[in-house]
């Protein structure tokens, strides 16, 4: 499901005070918006030793109203690299195949990942992970703090924020992201439009319990005009989301639980005895992004960037994933290992990330809500594409677990840079993720060698097998530079140009 990264609750009471105070925190990092994209990246960077402060106009709390169920491949061997990923295994259930259009299935065993499935858990037992962690790492928590303002220098940014109380503050700091959600007070702090449009309207949000419990860990179909999904929360309450293409009426019109029972029975063929619901709303899905992700000291990550409807489940794991990669480049520019035009490459990896889960989540819903004879065809035609030709049901399954996605590489550069590295075994019985931990490249050559004065931020380790490739995996997992045979002094050069 598409998950909301962004601060769009509600503050406390505000009373307004022309006292202004300024907090000068230059050489730090303000993230605004406490989210999982927030949380994951305001960990790393602490973690790196950078000072963070992270401001949240919502009390601080972690929500059970989650719209986030689905943590895909890649993103968790992003949390693995953080020694993240084992413990939501744990509280989550794994699903080894995902189910399309109603009859194709797509079986997820065959994955070159150590994580061959989906992770089925609410947004929030992710938030409490990186909420956590992040807490350890020294990350300084606003809550009740809301950003109104934005000016930049060459120097760094000054926020101006509103407190719970209605005093107003300065806050400076190097550089600022945004992970404030669809409506990101970041992204129009800088002036930077939002277009797309919507794709569905008035779709119907409940919180559940069920007096039958479903078949399968999540279900999910489309007939006629109706459409519904089950996920459960594993607390007994199950999440139903349920759309009906004629009942287009606006997101405050009132909602009870027999509209949400009907479309589920139109869809799904029985409504599983729903009762006591705690929670419901209606909604609309966007397709949306950034045409930036950065301006000047300022970047968007996760919602703030992109927004797209929930299908494939790709929403809360492209912004963990755009965070994953933001987090240790500021890491590298501040503490003055790497010039600052590495920042750049956020915007060059992953826009077009971006663009491409936009597509793909689209297409999914076109297809999945076809009713039109030409639109059944089409995708009756990509149904019997995806269940009979292995190289396309690759490329789907590769975009949608996000371990399909590769960076573009300098002109001249081995074919393996910009790839992601699967975990790998090492040498001594280690493997890659493991060695990825506390935000270190990766070294991995034929031979022993010493990280010498790098070995805060740098690993060295050799291949399990007989392999001569020497490789540097950046501490996202992607390959910053490879050679097949690479002299010591070619290791030192790719050292020195990446690790700093």
């Amino acid at each position: 499901m598409n998950g909301t990264t962004g601060n769009n609750g509600t503050t406390g009471t505000q009373h307004t005070r022309d006292t202004t105070d300024t907090t000068d925190t230059t050489g730090n990092v303000l993230v605004v918006g406490s989210g999982p994209t927030g949380l994951l990246l305001a960990g790393d960077l602490a973690t790196a030793g950078i000072p963070v402060t992270l401001v949240e106009k919502r009390p601080r709390k972690i929500s059970n109203l989650s719209r986030a169920f689905v943590l895909h491949a890649r993103t968790l061997e992003q949390l693995d690299a953080r020694g993240l990923a084992d413990e939501l295994e744990a509280v989550g259930r794994p699903l080894d195949r995902l189910r399309l259009f109603g009859r194709l299935t797509v079986d997820l065993a065959g994955l070159p990942s150590r994580f061959r499935h989906l992770l089925v858990l609410p947004q929030y037992e992710v938030e409490k992970v990186l909420e956590r962690r992040a807490v350890a790492a020294g990350v300084v928590f606003r809550h009740e703090t809301e950003l109104t303002g934005l000016a930049q220098d060459a120097d760094g940014v000054r926020a101006t924020v509103r407190t719970a109380d209605g005093a107003t503050e300065e806050i400076r700091a190097a550089y600022v992201v945004g992970t404030d959600g669809m409506r990101s007070a970041v992204r129009t702090a800088v002036g930077l439009d939002f277009p797309g449009h919507s794709v569905i309207r008035s779709v119907v949000l409940a919180d559940v319990r069920l007096a039958e419990e479903p078949e399968n860990l999540l279900t999910v179909n489309a007939v006629g005009d109706a459409f519904a999904f089950l996920a459960p929360f594993g607390d007994g309450y199950y999440r139903v989301i349920g759309w009906h293409r004629r009942r287009n009426v606006p997101d405050d019109a009132p909602l009870d639980l027999a509209e949400v029972k009907e479309i589920t029975r139109l869809a799904l063929g029985r409504d599983y005895g729903m009762h006591d619901a705690r929670w419901m709303s209606r909604f609309h899905s966007d397709e949306r992004q950034a045409p930036a992700y950065r301006v000047g000291r300022v970047f968007l990550a996760g919602d703030a960037a992109h927004v797209h409807t929930p299908a494939g489940g790709q929403g809360m794991n492209t912004g963990l994933q755009d965070a994953a990669n933001l987090g240790w480049k500021l890491a590298q520019v501040l503490h003055g290992h790497a010039a600052e035009q590495l920042l750049d490459t956020y915007q060059a990896e992953r826009h077009p990330v971006g663009r491409a889960v936009l597509r793909s989540s689209g297409g999914i819903v076109r297809l999945a809500m076809a009713h039109r004879p030409w639109t059944l065809a089409l995708r009756a035609a990509v149904t019997a594409v995806l269940d009979h030709a292995a190289p396309a049901r690759r490329r789907a399954v590769g975009q949608i677990t996000g371990i399909g996605y590769r960076y573009p590489a300098p002109r001249g550069a081995h074919r393996l840079t910009g790839t992601r590295v699967p975990d790998v075994r090492l040498a001594g019985g280690g493997r890659l993720y493991e060695a990825l931990r506390g935000g270190r490249f990766v070294l991995i050559t034929a031979e022993a060698r010493d990280a010498g004065a790098r070995k805060d931020r740098l690993a060295v380790e050799r291949w399990a097998s007989e392999r001569r490739t020497a490789v540097l995996v950046r501490p996202d997992g992607h390959v910053a530079w490879a050679s097949g045979a690479a002299d010591p002094a070619a290791v030192e050069a790719a050292l020195a140009a990446h690790v700093g």
